[in-house]
C-alpha cells in the first residue's frame, strides 16, 4: 500500500469525521535545539501537498521519528469514528476511534492562532497562519498559508493521528 493510497483509505473509512487537516509530512530535523527530555523529541518537517511546516514535541520512546521519515498527520476535532465530540474531561472515546488507525495518537486543546507577513512561495500575498496547540504539555506548531488553516479556533479541542509511512 503506498502512503497516498493509505492516506485515501483512512479518509474514506472514517467519511464521518470532518477532519481539521491532514497531509504527508517529511522531517527535517530532529531536536534542532539540542535534545531537552529522554523521551521526547521535537521535530521540524514539511508537508508534501499544502507546503504547511510543522514543528511537534513527540514521545519517541512510543513513537520513533527520525530525519527523512515520511508520516500521515491528521487533526480532527475529535477521535471518535462517529464524529461526535469526546465526552467528559477524561478524553473518552468510543470503542471504535480513529487510533484503530494510527500508529501515535494525541488529544490536546489548540490554545494560539497568530498570523505573520512575509514572503512566501504558497501564499501570494506573502502571509501565514501559525496554529498552536498543546497535547498534555508536548506542544505543536502548524504554519502555513490562512487558506489550510480555517477550519481551527482557538480554545478548540483537538486530536491528531500519525502514521508511519
Amino acid at each position: 500500500m503506498t502512503e497516498y493510497s493509505f492516506a485515501v483509505e483512512v479518509k474514506l473509512s472514517v467519511r464521518m469525521v470532518d477532519f481539521l487537516f491532514d497531509d504527508i509530512f517529511t522531517i527535517e530535523k530532529v531536536d534542532p535545539d539540542g535534545k531537552k527530555f529522554d523521551k521526547v523529541s521535537r521535530i521540524v518537517a514539511q508537508s508534501e501537498k499544502r507546503g504547511v511546516s510543522l514543528i511537534l514535541d513527540v514521545n519517541t520512546e512510543i513513537y520513533p521519528m527520525h530525519e527523512k521519515d515520511k508520516f500521515l498527520m491528521v487533526l480532527s476535532p475529535t477521535l471518535n469514528w462517529s464524529g461526535a465530540p469526546v465526552a467528559g474531561k477524561q478524553g473518552q472515546v468510543e470503542q471504535k476511534s480513529l487510533a484503530d488507525k494510527f500508529d501515535y495518537i494525541m488529544h490536546g486543546l489548540l490554545y494560539k492562532m497568530s498570523t505573520e507577513k512575509g514572503k512566501s512561495e504558497y501564499s501570494k500575498e506573502g502571509v501565514k497562519v501559525e496554529v498552536y496547540a498543546s497535547f498534555g504539555g508536548l506542544q505543536m506548531m502548524l504554519k502555513g498559508d490562512p487558506t489550510n488553516c480555517t477550519k481551527f479556533k482557538i480554545d478548540q479541542n483537538i486530536g491528531s493521528g500519525y502514521k508511519s509511512l
